[in-house]
Order: C-alpha cells, then structure tokens, then sequence
C-alpha cells in the first residue's frame, strides 16, 4: 500500500516538532532491523530519513549515492548489512543517540 502524500507530511511534520517521537521512530527503525523485520525496517527508516536528513545530504554523508541509498531503502530493495549499518550509523550520531542491543527473555 502506498502512502499518501498527507500521511508522509504528517509524519514530517510531528518529526519537526517533536524530538522525542523522531528519536522513537529512529529506535523503531533500527529495533525492526534487529529482530529481523527487514521490511518495516526499510519503511521506518525512510520515512525517518525523507523527514529529517534527506536522501542527499544522507548519500554526501555516508558516500553512497542518493538513487542506491532510496533503492535500498525501497520496498524491494535489498541493501547490503555494509551500507546499512554505514546509514544507522549516521542517522545514530546525527541524531545524538547510541543504541545498544541488550539480550531479553523470548
């Protein structure tokens, strides 16, 4: 399902103007990519991106280019663990937070 163009400015909005719902939807994103939920992932961090950073300051930044950087990032994208980690990586320090994986009872 497609997003419509007033939900992705909803979400921008609510980014702009509330910090702790961006760095919850930052934690989302890297949360989903940890428990293996790839596809939510890859939406989460999108939406996280075209919110904050942009697709081109992102590629400047991390030296992939902005046309990989969205098809990765696509619903049929298939982003190598190198180039994924060198975005969160970014989007982590830009965003002044560090996250750490803990083990917790299944």
């Amino acid at each position: 399902m497609a997003l419509t163009r007033d939900f992705k400015e909803t979400i921008r909005a609510r980014v702009a103007r509330d910090p702790k719902f961006r760095k919850e939807l930052l934690r989302e994103g890297v949360e989903s990519l940890v428990t293996g939920d790839i596809a939510t992932a890859k939406t989460i961090l999108r939406d996280y991106i075209n919110a904050t950073v942009g697709f081109t300051e992102l590629a400047e930044a991390t030296h992939i280019p902005s046309k990989s950087l969205m098809r990765m990032l696509g619903p049929t994208g298939n982003p190598r663990a190198e180039n994924l980690f060198e975005v969160v990586s970014f989007l982590q320090h830009r965003e002044g937070v560090r996250f750490q994986v803990k083990a917790a009872p299944a």
